[in-house]
């Protein structure tokens, strides 16, 4: 399914050994199906590029034609505004990375013998901070979504209160099945990327909101013969995988900014995931505990939300915390 905004890319037939590719990501890795689907978007735009333009297949790429389709990507990317250059490196960057490991995997299957991307460089990346709300703002959503009532905001609330309390990935969150909640519901399990699980504390306000979901969830459970929708936490009678869709809930955490006078740019679930990160360390949270809850396997990955909170959680942060002197976690 296409993003939001997003044309829907024609299924077009690629090169066998990307499906390999994408088989072995899955088998080995244990990668997700969404991080299977971004890889095939990005083989299959260089796969239709490389036939358009040099009449060849991804397994025959070289390295001039690899370099020539990442100078065209960057210079057709069209986004107004200051960080046009910065949406263009990354994405240049992460298509690079895609091609990268493709090219690794069919040399490791000796299917060719050289790797066209030895010699390509990454596009230098600027790291930004992430976008957040303040303590206030969410309490905002959140009255907001209670305010009508019904099922559809007792879910909402849920969804919110649950987010916030444990800052999963969105996806890892609509694809929550029952089975993750204990009956006391102080823990969550979550299995989050590469199949690392995780065990996610649950605060009192959302035990709360989600007993106070679990009464009217059957409301939205249709005909259900198969037990698709029953198994999930956050059933849904229209999608295909029986749950809510990461792109119903983005599309209705837009519809609560605007009805909370918030800007919409600054509220989606990876936003409110920042906020659990960021105002967990501004009120003392040590930096590890917080890696742990968001599922990070490098304590680098964390430690950028150190850059947005006060002065004085930060210091205590870095001088307290010797994982954060090292900058090194395991």
């Amino acid at each position: 399914m296409a993003r939001p905004g997003r044309p829907a890319m024609p299924k077009p037939k690629l090169h066998p050994l990307v499906d390999s590719f994408l088989d072995m990501l899955t088998a080995e890795r244990g990668a997700a199906m969404n991080t299977r689907q971004a890889y095939w978007r990005d083989l299959a735009d260089f796969s239709l590029y490389l036939r358009d333009k040099f009449k060849k297949e991804v397994v025959d790429a070289s390295t001039s034609e690899i370099k020539t389709y990442l100078e065209d990507l960057g210079n057709k990317i069209h986004v107004k505004g200051k960080n046009r250059n910065q949406i263009a490196t990354r994405t240049v960057a992460r298509r690079l990375s895609a091609l990268r490991q493709f090219y690794r995997y069919i040399v490791s299957e000796n299917i060719r013998k050289d790797d066209p991307t030895t010699t390509i460089e990454s596009p230098k990346q600027t790291r930004t901070l992430p976008k957040t709300l303040s303590e206030g703002e969410v309490s905002q959503l959140i009255k907001t979504a209670a305010h009508g009532g019904g099922a559809d905001s007792i879910r909402l609330v849920c969804l919110l209160e649950m987010l916030y309390a444990t800052g999963l990935r969105v996806s890892e969150l609509v694809g929550l099945p029952m089975s993750a909640i204990g009956e006391d519901m102080q823990f969550l399990m979550v299995a989050g990327k590469s199949g690392r699980e995780r065990m996610v504390p649950m605060s009192d306000t959302a035990q709360k909101a989600v007993k106070n979901y679990l009464d009217v969830r059957q409301q939205f459970i249709g005909h259900d013969d198969k037990g698709t929708q029953a198994q999930w936490l956050f059933p849904s009678r229209t999608s295909e995988s029986g749950h809510l869709t990461r792109q119903r809930f983005a599309q209705l955490l837009k519809d609560l900014a605007e009805a909370a006078g918030i800007e919409e740019n600054r509220v989606s679930p990876h936003i409110l995931r920042h906020a659990f990160a960021t105002h967990l360390l501004s009120n003392g949270a040590d930096l590890r505990s917080v890696q742990k809850m968001l599922g990070h396997a490098d304590i680098a990955t964390t430690q950028i939300y150190t850059h947005i909170v006060g002065d004085k959680a930060k210091k205590t942060v870095e001088e307290k915390h010797p994982l954060a002197k090292t900058g090194t976690g395991r």
